[in-house]
């Protein structure tokens, strides 16, 4: 039996009874592997641009269940998939401007996903941005520890839902604060107050340097003193 991180745990969480999913940059075939034995997916899909990376996740099909004829795809993002193909597909561990860029490259298979559930190492605000502003809802924020780092976790349906998130910021721009730690973050559990604080300490430390230097950059020092307060607002 596969026995998950927190972080593919949480990922996994998402992942309702019944639920087809394909794993983009499946990696190990870890996740799709507890879907499937666990029987919460009767469906899982295994892609991955690398090879090698996939090769991985074959070997360990074999090795855990001998004989069983998982569905593993060699390719680039969701074009490996038909439209309408799986409920859900996950994307984890990459950029969010590449997230973006996957999704955007075929916007009729991506809208035919019932739910994507996508997990940024950076660029967290522009693909908030890009989802929010291409339709999508952001129906669940989540974090989980992953060694010393809070990983943040959206989850988003292409279309517009009755719930307590709010789906738009007005007036901000991709690289606002707003949308790289959204006032809807409060809702993600008892990881949201140290996630946030470490964000103010970033910021602090930010204004700091600004602040020693021989030349002051008044613009600056005026931007980060308001993501500062916004923070703050937010605790």
């Amino acid at each position: 039996m596969i026995k998950l991180t927190e972080r593919l745990k949480c990922l996994a969480d998402q992942i309702e009874q019944n639920e087809t999913m394909a794993d983009i940059g499946t990696d190990h075939g870890f996740l799709p592997i507890y879907l499937w034995e666990n029987e919460i997916s009767p469906k899982v899909i295994m892609a991955d641009i690398s090879a090698g990376s996939l090769e991985k996740a074959r070997c360990n099909c074999e090795e855990l269940y001998p004989g069983v004829a998982f569905d593993l795809r060699l390719g680039n993002g969701i074009q490996i998939l038909e439209n309408g193909e799986v409920d859900a597909v996950v994307i984890a561990g990459m950029g969010g401007k590449l997230m973006t860029q996957i999704l955007e490259e075929d916007m009729e298979k991506t809208r035919s996903i019932g739910k994507l559930i996508m997990q940024p190492r950076n660029g967290q605000g522009k693909l908030r941005y890009w989802l929010i502003k291409n339709g999508f809802s952001i129906v669940k924020e989540s974090l989980v520890r992953e060694g010393k780092y809070i990983c943040e976790i959206i989850t988003a349906v292409p279309e517009m839902v009755d719930n307590n998130i709010s789906y738009e910021i007005d007036g901000c721009d991709k690289n606002s604060m707003e949308y790289e730690t959204p006032p809807w973050i409060v809702t993600a559990g008892e990881l949201a107050e140290p996630f946030i604080q470490n964000k103010i300490k970033i910021e602090e430390y930010a204004l700091s340097g600004i602040l020693k230097a021989e030349i002051i950059d008044e613009e600056r020092e005026a931007v980060t003193r308001a993501r500062i307060e916004y923070l703050k607002s937010l605790l």
